[in-house]
Order: structure tokens, then C-alpha cells, then sequence
């Protein structure tokens, strides 16, 4: 089964995919898309408030928010890990459990990208908002920094993440039945 949509003037076809027996979600995936994150993003920059700094969840979101840097003029982006790392020394980490994960991930940032966010307005960018526990998390390193968000841009919010006056989105994503059908749009 699939959903067809039209995004930033291109249509895709999204498959559906089992949350449970009885809620289906529409995957949504950028990753590979360069046409999908060169339109995505050039319709974001259009309704995203002014920030000084993105910052995004490592992985799906790193195309767009990359595009929407280059597009803006390189404004600095930066990307919560999932993993720590060699080279991060001095790690800050939030806990976050995703729709689209079985399991609860960490995010990690460095304390260097904290300290660059502290004072500055902070857009966090993602590929669809559901639930917002991403972005929740999200917002929680940024409030450690001592950052402000200025807001959440994401492609598609699914549910009722579209109607948070936080949010910019460019399309809402319904959600579906085991059938396929639209049981929430």
C-alpha cells in the first residue's frame, strides 16, 4: 500500500507502514532524494523564522538541513548524534523515543556545539514531525546551551504536530488504517 502526495510541487509515493494492527504511517524518506531535498528545503527557508543556527537528529534529516545551509548562505547546522564518538570529548546527552524506533535512542551533542548555541536562536529541522518527542528532545539541548528555538521546520507533520503554531510544515501527513485508509488528516 501506498500513499501519493505532492510535496513542494513533486509527487511521491509513500509506503505505508504498521505502528500497530491498527495504525498505519506514511514513510516518508529523504535520504537519496536530492531533488526531493532541493525543493524541500528552498519551501522551508520561505516560512522558517529567523534563526542563527539549525540543528537536526542524526540521520534522515541531514540532507535537507545541509541544503537548506547552502541555500541560506551556509548558515552553521548542527547534528545531534545517535552514537557517541571518538573525537567527542565532552558529550551532553537527552533520551528520545521515535514513532519509527523500537527503541529508545540517545541524542548526544559536544559541548563545543552547545557553548556555539548558547544566546542564539535555534531552528531545529526534521523530516516529519509526529509526535514531537524528537523535537522535544531537541528543544532540551538547546535550553542546556542556553539557546533559544525559534521554531520546528519539517516537510510533513503528521497528526496533529500540524496544527502546533511551533511547527512549520510544508504538507500534513494523515494517518492511516490497516486498509489504507485516511483515518486522521
Amino acid at each position: 500500500m501506498h500513499y501519493t502526495m505532492n510535496i513542494a510541487g513533486l509527487n511521491r509515493d509513500l509506503p505505508l507502514c504498521a505502528v500497530n494492527e491498527d495504525l498505519y504511517i506514511a514513510a516518508f524518506i529523504i535520504l537519496g532524494d536530492s531533488e526531493m531535498s532541493e525543493a524541500a528545503a528552498r519551501e522551508l527557508l520561505k516560512k522558517a523564522p529567523e534563526h542563527d543556527v539549525m540543528l537536526t537528529a542524526e540521520a534522515k534529516s541531514i540532507p535537507l538541513i545541509h541544503e537548506m545551509s547552502r541555500q541560506e548562505g551556509h548558515t552553521r547546522y548542527i547534528v545531534a548524534r545517535k552514537a557517541s564518538k571518538i573525537y567527542i570529548t565532552d558529550p551532553v546527552t537527552v533520551t528520545v523515543r521515535s514513532i519509527t524506533t523500537a527503541r529508545e535512542q540517545t541524542l548526544i551533542l559536544d559541548q563545543p556545539e552547545l557553548d556555539y548555541m548558547k544566546g542564539k536562536k535555534v531552528l531545529i529541522v526534521d523530516d516529519v514531525v509526529s509526535t514531537g518527542d524528537s523535537a522535544r528532545a531537541l528543544s532540551e539541548l538547546v535550553q542546556m546551551a542556553g539557546g533559544e528555538v525559534v521554531g520546528i521546520a519539517c516537510v510533513l507533520a503528521e497528526g496533529a504536530a500540524a496544527e502546533r503554531p511551533d511547527v512549520v510544515c510544508l504538507e500534513k501527513l494523515p494517518l492511516f488504517n490497516a486498509k489504507g485508509e485516511v483515518i486522521e488528516d
